[in-house]
């Protein structure tokens, strides 16, 4: 499952660059939390939280099932 999150992840990654940030895979828990780092302008965005759910876990969801959720550290 990690490498599968990984690819979706590099899969989004232009979007976030286009706009000055990344993301970085920080870990998966046993239940299907991922957990991310928003990184450059993303990580002080008011909109990161929406980035997380809205672009990154919806992606991730779509493209491995057995993600639950995706949360920001």
């Amino acid at each position: 499952m990690r490498n599968e999150i990984i690819e979706v992840l590099d899969e989004i990654r232009p979007a976030l660059q286009r706009d000055g940030g990344d993301v970085k895979f920080i870990d998966v828990t046993e239940d299907g939390v991922v957990k991310v780092e928003l990184q450059g302008s993303c990580s002080g965005c008011p909109f990161s939280q929406m980035t997380v759910k809205n672009l990154i876990e919806t992606e991730l969801k779509n493209k491995a099932p057995e993600v639950k959720a995706v949360v920001g550290v």
